[in-house]
């Protein structure tokens, strides 16, 4: 990674989510690129949007989010997903992106930003500032 191109942080127009997928898919191994489309698609229609990082050209980190209002927790913004490139990784695209989405947060009048974290990503979020929500989430699959 070119250390000495500034990183850029901007939402992916649709057509542009394909290019996200390799680095979604390391996020989500169990799906494939037409899955992740699919699903990516269907989830815009409630407000699902992708951000990404780019060194120059180069497409190193990504961001997807939407919109959540519930009566418990309010308005707020939910990240589904975060990934950077290994090689970017500690070289502040995860906290570009993070940034980018509390900026937009707060510009649509929402009240936080919330998200689900693999265990081994917990300390990057502390170190942003996120801690646990006082209501553990549950879940019954069918």
């Amino acid at each position: 990674m070119d250390q000495s191109t500034e990183l850029s942080v901007r939402r992916l127009a649709p057509e542009e989510w394909r290019a996200a997928a390799p680095l979604i898919l390391k996020l989500r191994p169990h799906l494939d690129e037409a899955e992740f489309i699919r699903r990516a698609q269907r989830q815009s229609f409630s407000g699902y949007e992708m951000v990404g990082a780019f060194h120059g050209d180069c497409l190193v980190g990504v961001l997807g989010m939407r919109p959540v209002h519930t009566l418990s927790r309010g308005p707020h913004l939910h990240i589904d997903d975060l990934i950077a490139e290994e090689a970017a990784r500690r070289r502040g695209v995860g906290r570009a992106l993070m940034n980018f989405a509390e900026t937009d947060a707060r510009a649509r009048g929402m009240v936080a930003v919330s998200l689900d974290a693999r265990p081994s990503a917990i300390p990057f979020y502390q170190r942003l500032g996120y801690g646990f929500q006082p209501s553990p989430a549950m879940r019954k699959e069918f």
